[in-house]
């Protein structure tokens, strides 16, 4: 009952904020200024483009594929914390996104495969928001990093092995192919 009643609080508060931005809105198109009110691409406030910027583009259903460039980065076990190491790989990594200034990108965070799916998952996620949080520190546009978590589901080692685990826990950075690429495959 005490989270239902949590729930109905959240959706009630956030329909009021809504309210309250929509009337702001109208108030400020109509209120007392002569000047037609702005429209187009000029319009966006200053937050309205940084958020924009921050978005992660909408790959969903696009072939990704590896480029040589971007090497992948490795955690430790139970980790989405990017060690010296990783942070040198995605500084390299970082530096080509920006030499291609038009190419889009998923990060795919992995793990090992112990723990349950969906612990994995989010691990996963994790990782590849931890990536993609980097490059943003390194002036990678974000609308052009995207990110997903595959958990357990795509190992690149089966056997029960530490060395093999290893290999498991990582984050790749994967360029994502227009949909207008016929014909190719995804490889991850």
């Amino acid at each position: 009952m005490k989270r239902s009643l949590t729930f109905v609080a959240a959706m009630a508060s956030m329909a009021l904020l809504a309210a309250g931005c929509a009337s702001t809105k109208a108030s400020k198109k109509t209120g007392g200024s002569a000047a037609a009110p702005a429209t187009g691409p000029a319009a966006a406030s200053p937050t309205e483009a940084a958020r924009a910027a921050d978005m992660e583009p909408d790959v969903r259903d696009m072939a990704t594929r590896e480029v040589p460039e971007l090497k992948t980065v490795h955690f430790s076990y139970d980790s989405d914390i990017l060690d010296e190491s990783a942070r040198a790989t995605l500084k390299d990594n970082a530096a080509y996104l920006k030499s291609h200034a038009d190419m889009k990108v998923q990060v795919a965070g992995n793990c090992d495969q112990r723990g349950t799916v969906a612990y994995n998952l989010a691990l996963g996620q994790r990782r590849a928001a931890a990536v993609r949080s980097y490059y943003k520190a390194l002036g990678v546009p974000q609308n052009h990093v995207a990110t997903i978590s595959f958990g357990k589901e795509k190992l690149v080692c089966s056997e029960s092995t530490e060395a093999c685990w290893e290999k498991n826990r990582r984050a790749a950075t994967l360029e994502v192919l227009s949909p207008n690429v016929a014909g190719t495959p995804a490889l991850h």
